[in-house]
């Protein structure tokens, strides 16, 4: 281990150590009849709260609009996570100083979404509806653990969710089958899912992380996969910024679009609604035969 990553390490076990300090008494949800869960990215917030309803307060380490990859767990964060009643969490990376924080002070009760993630460091699953309709089954399953009196409920929730979720996978399967083997060229690597699922060729100019600069070799390789494929278009998520798309297409007369990789989500935006919109926008930007 580097001695910044053992200084990181240990200033997070001094974290742990004072929030479990400062913690004591039943959860929070035990004297209200209502369920605190506590989520670490978007994407899960809006399953937990489809499938909890009012038998929940959800709330997310995430703020509206931030980071999701740079997360670094605050003390209040820690203090949170040992004190909620559920946490719903994807391990494996994707936030290493929650990993951390969970590996030192365990939660009793602790849906990982690690279960319906398998394509390796690649944290995008919620890209796959199918995928997504499944981590609803299992948050229905931790909040029946806490709360048997409503589990018909929360599993008929998440049954609604899991409806909702293949009429969007009909959706999207419908509209791109005409597209299938089509060349998906984003800035961001973070589309494999939906490319799995839907029959697509993802090519990434930068990795899974939007904000490391791509090396000149990525940026090559991608240059020869739009001469290969015919691409058209370039997809760019707003937040990391256009620049590389904007070079890109410049270089090599392609259009520019938005690919929303449901990461930093602003109050206004859902998951729902994200999710249409990227559908319109490779509809509109991939080379397909109909």
């Amino acid at each position: 281990m580097t001695a910044a990553g053992a200084a990181r390490r240990a200033a997070l076990a001094g974290l742990v150590l004072g929030a479990v300090a400062g913690c004591g008494g039943s959860p929070a949800g035990a004297s209200d009849g209502v369920l605190d869960v506590l989520v670490s990215s978007y994407p899960l917030e809006y399953v937990a709260e489809e499938v909890g309803g009012e038998h929940v307060e959800v709330a997310s380490l995430v703020p509206p609009g931030g980071d999701t990859h740079g997360l670094e767990p605050a003390p209040r964060d820690v203090a949170a996570l040992g004190e909620a009643d559920l946490v719903v969490h994807l391990s494996g990376g994707l936030q290493p100083g929650v990993d951390e924080v969970l590996a030192q002070q365990p939660p009793e009760h602790l849906v990982d979404a690690a279960g319906v993630a398998d394509r390796g460091p690649d944290p995008h699953f919620w890209l796959d509806p199918l995928r997504l309709a499944e981590l609803g089954r299992q948050v229905a399953d931790g909040l029946a653990a806490l709360d048997p009196d409503h589990a018909a409920e929360f599993t008929a929730a998440a049954d609604r969710l899991a409806a909702s979720l293949a009429g969007l996978d009909e959706e999207y399967a419908e509209t791109l089958a005409p597209c299938r083997g089509a060349t998906l060229l984003a800035t961001h690597e973070a589309f494999g899912y939906l490319a799995d699922r839907y029959g697509l060729r993802q090519v990434g100019v930068a990795g899974l992380d939007p904000q490391v600069e791509p090396p000149p070799s990525r940026v090559r390789a991608a240059a020869d996969a739009v001469r290969e494929s015919g691409a058209r278009t370039i997809f760019f998520e707003t937040a990391a910024g256009s620049s590389v798309a904007e070079v890109l297409a410049a270089d090599l007369g392609l259009e520019t679009d938005v690919l929303h990789p449901i990461e930093r989500v602003s109050a206004e935006q859902t998951y729902p609604g994200l999710m249409a919109a990227n559908l319109a926008a490779l509809e509109r930007g991939l080379v397909c035969s109909g």
